[in-house]
């Protein structure tokens, strides 16, 4: 097996870690939060604004480019890098989650999937080997397996058979990635966790993920719309069940509490929309807590979005001003306020980091938390 995470340091009052994941393109430091580039670029930035936060890996998705602009042009591009100039690591989706919530206009078997796009209508067919094929022409740094996702509040029987079916993806999913390197195909294979909010059956899908080994582990399922009380008892049950020396995973959180949660956990790696398109929206994240840019309590506010933020937009412009920018519908109040968004969910994750390795994470964690939900504003 591929061996690409290695542990540098723990925190001893939670699970909280940190560690390096060695990828083709560069290391790149754990716990990460990784922006969503869904369609090879991350909404409202450039390339040059992610290297300028200090991002290293960005998350792009295979359904979305896979039919538009197509495997021909990235594939004579030289793939995704080349093709969008990112210097960084890409993890690929395999698009599973977008081709299933398709649901009326597609068709599950053992083979795989029948969709149709949602762009122009046109029928498509995937397999685990042909998802698998797609990343190596992008050539994903890492890249994820075909499953079945599944929503909260789904009866255990429709769970059960999603969590076989994917668990039989994955062993082809495996095959088609060993062939792959054995061509020279460099990047990494992580499994998915699957099993809805059953227990049993998260202890079976990770049983029956530890069966074929690959470098990572994602946990599958969560953050789909179930209470946040739910989403810590399940993200607990199934970090505990995976082994400590594999990075790990968690698909889809992006709000700073979920972050925290989740490094506690010992979770190692998150990406998200969140904060690109609540920043389209005039929302942005603040030490005190979510601050709405478009409220009239902002229009002679010269103060900026955080006081306590070194990002380029706090340094220089004020409430007032985004705020008209939003009013006006400014292309630039999108791009500022994604920027400081991205910046702040950056340095919250940098600041975990340090705090792991000074052995104070949980109170870190706690401080963090109370003034974020108890801060009142500025």
């Amino acid at each position: 097996m591929k061996h690409i995470f290695s542990i540098t340091r723990r925190d001893t009052l939670s699970q909280a870690r940190c560690g390096i994941l060695n990828l083709p393109q560069g290391p790149v430091e754990t716990p990460v939060f990784m922006p969503v580039g869904t369609n090879g670029t991350v909404k409202a930035l450039t390339n040059e604004d992610l290297e300028e936060i200090g991002f290293s890996m960005i998350l792009a998705n295979t359904y979305h480019l896979y039919l538009r602009p197509g495997m021909e042009v990235i594939c004579g591009a030289g793939g995704l890098r080349s093709f969008t100039k990112w210097k960084g690591n890409y993890l690929t989706d395999s698009g599973g989650f977008q081709i299933f919530s398709l649901a009326p206009f597609r068709k599950i078997n053992d083979e795989g999937v029948q969709f149709r796009s949602h762009i122009d209508g046109s029928s498509h067919t995937l397999s685990p080997e042909a998802v698998v094929d797609i990343q190596v022409t992008l050539n994903s740094d890492i890249q994820m397996p075909l499953d079945v996702c599944t929503p909260w509040g789904i009866g255990r029987e429709e769970a059960k058979k999603a969590l076989e079916l994917t668990s039989r993806w994955l062993i082809r999913s495996h095959g088609a990635w060993t062939a792959a390197a054995d061509r020279g195909y460099r990047g990494s294979l992580f499994s998915i966790v699957q099993g809805n909010f059953f227990q049993d059956l998260r202890q079976e899908s990770v049983a029956r993920t530890l069966e074929t080994e690959t470098p990572g582990i994602a946990i599958g399922g969560l953050s789909v719309g179930e209470p946040e009380e739910l989403f810590r008892e399940y993200l607990h049950i199934t970090s505990s069940l995976l082994p400590d020396e594999k990075p790990r995973y968690v698909m889809g959180i992006g709000s700073p509490e979920y972050i925290l949660w989740a490094i506690e956990e010992g979770i190692d790696m998150f990406d998200c929309v969140l904060p690109t398109r609540t920043g389209r929206n005039g929302h942005v994240f603040t030490r005190n807590g979510p601050l709405v840019l478009k409220k009239a309590e902002h229009t002679a506010s010269f103060l900026p979005i955080d006081g306590s933020c070194s990002c380029r937009v706090c340094q220089t412009y004020s409430r007032a001003y985004l705020r008209h920018l939003f009013k006006t519908r400014e292309i630039l109040c999108s791009m500022l306020a994604s920027y400081h968004n991205l910046f702040f969910l950056n340095r919250l994750v940098l600041d975990s980091r340090r705090a792991i390795s000074e052995n104070r994470f949980k109170e870190f964690k706690e401080k963090f938390l109370y003034r974020y939900h108890n801060g009142g504003g500025e």
